[in-house]
């Protein structure tokens, strides 16, 4: 080659442009512009409608987070626009959630605002690691009674959250959150405000009233207007909402706190394991409610991940999709995430038109919203099916609903995972088996029939072979006696592991010490890694004492279980 030749471009590395295809899976393509020309009209509908019952929601958890009322509706609008272009779901509505107060809540009291602040930025870095990491896809593998546990003990939570407002206490103290309660009720016996419980009930019995009367109307709003109203015509003594920025503040980066970030890693997973099940839950819902959507849940993860990274810049709490307004966006007809984007815009435009209106309504009414909401998210009848169902289905959702409410979600979920897995690893390891099967005796007569019966033992093993049920193979095998021959069928063993092949090996070698041989037969080709790793099978092959099927094992049993020659 001459100076004068060009240079062959060089090519990408496959690494890079592996990472490069993954990215761009995950951004918008143009399946969901041409989702958003589909019905425009209906879109901007749905999200208005939702946009009216997401206001009082969004005021409501963020007094609750303990950021204040602007916190939760700058996460709404922020949140909810940037989970609108870049989720995975075309009908998915994010923002500010009852779940996720519960968890902020204790980050509030011990790290402050800007700790809060910081841990969703974080969550929103682990979400975006999930998403590359196809993490989305294991979801499907959450128990039920898991997932039915920790959302009704999530409505407890809430409920128990609103029980200061919703009495006019302004000073209740306790580490959890039911002890805040409690402190929350004998505060108010000593000093009673009748107008703020008076107004919670009151919203929350129209909202409750009023879904079954007519369940298109809006009544949160309605309520919490006429509250508001009332309060400001009668002279009563209710804590307000307060003062309210009537402009979305600039981004800032002011609470990055580099040495912090350690000790927030904790909360910061916590909440990101949150964002990351409530959404894809709520994604999953919604497919339920249509016929033709379904959503990528790696791309779900991601938009997530973009959400919490930037409502944190903007002041907003970490966020996640929502249940209730996704269904309420599905039921309006929304076909696109044009709806979720224009609930957000729409929430945008309250905060500039609105502000000094919303900062008069009182506490207590947005307590009511809740008291109501968490009334609405527990499906007694799902419930009671589950707990009927088997005893160990009412174990982990009881165990899930008492850990949410008295510890945290987070714990609440791993807790209920752990108790089902081990439910489940009991059932598989009752349904593994050892019996004793009759040779074939089509062609023998009677008194080879009596000599094979008292000298060879035949056992079929069905099922897995594996750590839950090896203990109750070694016992069954250990007592085997008065025998010459010991054949194991191995053919119907779906599964071994290390403990299994173990197991197997010591019960083996148990039978070989009393002088007993033993065969095996219809070996899987799959398990003879792990018996061969495990040494299992070794002395076995060399003495020839392993088969392809079973005919081929009784016929060199019957040769061994003869008499010796005198």
């Amino acid at each position: 080659m001459n100076g004068t030749e060009a240079a062959t471009p060089a090519t990408p590395r496959p690494a890079l442009a592996a990472a490069w295809g993954r990215v761009r899976a995950l951004l918008p393509g143009r399946a969901d512009l041409q989702a958003v020309r589909r019905a425009p009209r209906r879109d901007l509908l749905a999200g208005l409608t939702v946009a009216i019952v997401a206001l009082p929601l969004a005021l409501a958890f963020g007094v609750t987070s303990g950021l204040g009322a602007e916190a939760g509706l700058i996460t709404a609008v922020v949140a909810g626009a940037v989970a609108a272009v870049f989720g995975g779901s075309n009908l998915q509505v994010s923002g500010p959630t009852g779940a996720m107060t519960v968890v902020l809540v204790p980050i509030v009291a011990q790290f402050g605002a800007n700790g809060v602040l910081l841990v969703g930025a974080m969550a929103g870095v682990i979400l975006l690691v999930l998403a590359f990491a196809r993490f989305g896809r294991f979801v499907r593998y959450l128990p039920v009674p898991v997932i039915e546990g920790f959302t009704a003990g999530i409505a407890v939570v809430i409920a128990l959250q609103q029980v200061p407002a919703a009495l006019g206490v302004t000073d209740a103290q306790g580490e959890r959150v039911w002890a805040v309660a409690a402190d929350a009720v004998a505060r108010f016996v000593v000093h009673p405000h009748p107008a703020a419980i008076a107004v919670a009930l009151g919203v929350a019995a129209v909202m409750l009233v009023g879904a079954r009367w007519r369940p298109g109307v809006p009544f949160s709003l309605l309520a919490v207007a006429a509250a508001t109203i009332i309060a400001e015509l009668v002279p009563v003594d209710l804590i307000r909402i307060g003062a309210l920025p009537q402009t979305l503040p600039a981004p800032s980066l002011d609470f990055l706190d580099l040495g912090a970030v350690g000790v927030l890693l904790p909360a910061a997973f916590a909440v990101a394991a949150l964002a990351a099940l409530e959404s894809l839950l709520s994604a999953t819902v919604a497919d339920g409610m249509t016929v033709d959507q379904r959503h990528d849940p790696d791309r779900e993860l991601f938009g997530q991940g973009l959400a919490n990274l930037a409502s944190p810049l903007f002041g907003g709490i970490p966020a996640t999709a929502a249940i209730a307004r996704t269904a309420v966006n599905v039921r309006a007809g929304a076909v696109s995430r044009l709806a979720a984007l224009t609930h957000a815009v729409a929430l945008a435009g309250i905060v500039l038109a609105a502000a000094p209106l919303v900062g008069r309504i009182p506490l207590a009414a947005l307590a009511g919203v809740l008291l109501a909401t968490t009334v609405r998210m527990v499906e007694a009848a799902s419930l009671w099916a589950l707990a009927r169902a088997t005893r160990g289905d009412a174990l982990v959702l009881v165990l899930t609903f008492a850990v949410t409410v008295i510890w945290d979600l987070v714990t609440a979920v791993a807790v209920g995972v752990a108790v089902a897995i081990v439910v489940a690893l009991r059932a598989v390891a009752r349904s593994a088996k050892m019996e004793q099967v009759p040779l074939d005796a089509d062609d023998h007569t009677a008194e080879e029939q009596a000599l094979l019966a008292e000298h060879i033992v035949a056992y079929r093993l069905d099922g897995p072979l594996f750590f839950a049920a090896a203990h109750n193979f070694l016992l069954q095998l250990s007592d085997v006696a008065d025998v010459r021959v010991v054949i194991l069928r191995m053919a119907r063993v779906t599964t071994i592991d290390a403990t299994g092949a173990q197991v197997l090996g010591d019960a083996i070698r148990r039978l070989q010490g009393r002088g007993i041989t033993v065969l095996l037969s219809g070996i899987d080709p799959g398990h003879d890694q792990v018996l061969d790793t495990l040494g299992v099978a070794d002395q076995l092959r060399r003495d020839n004492l392993i088969f392809p099927d079973t005919p081929a094992a009784i016929a060199y049993a019957r040769v061994l279980a003869l008499p010796a020659p005198a």
